[in-house]
């Protein structure tokens, strides 16, 4: 069932299914996600890329109640900060745009069926369709 993204028609609350801390499927130890319960008109979260026993990226993350529409900010290691607004959201599912940025364009979140999260990256990057899936199994938080 797919939700309104009208002006004034979502919140925060909408996107608890993806609270919790998530394991990189595939990943070392540590890699992976965490969300905050939202509260206050925020999700907070933060990701993390393990490689040979050390960080090599991480990204910290927020999903923010903003002029009646829903914003992720994104800010990884390396990079400027950038903002998505929620194109589309359905019971399990949510989709950000910034078509202005380089790569990604899009920023989605998916619960599937066996309660997996999935976070996929699209766009065009030198003139090509690209795009990457992120599955994650839920774990305990540390």
């Amino acid at each position: 069932m797919l939700l309104a993204c009208a002006a004034g028609s979502t919140n925060v609350s909408e996107l608890a299914w993806m609270s919790g801390c998530w394991s990189a499927v595939g990943g070392e130890p540590g890699s992976g996600e965490q969300w905050s319960t939202p509260a206050g008109g925020t999700l907070f979260g933060f990701s993390r890329t393990v490689s040979g026993g050390k960080t090599v990226a991480w990204e910290f993350l927020r999903i923010v109640e903003e002029e009646d529409q829903l914003v992720l900010i994104a800010s990884p290691s390396g990079q400027e900060r950038a903002r998505f607004v929620l194109k589309s959201l359905s019971a399990n599912e949510a989709t950000f745009e910034n078509p202005e940025h380089d790569f990604p364009q899009r920023i989605i979140y998916r619960l599937d069926d066996d309660g997996n999260l999935i976070g996929r990256i699209e766009g065009v990057f030198e003139g090509n369709e690209r795009s990457a899936d992120f599955p994650m199994t839920r774990k305990d938080c540390d």
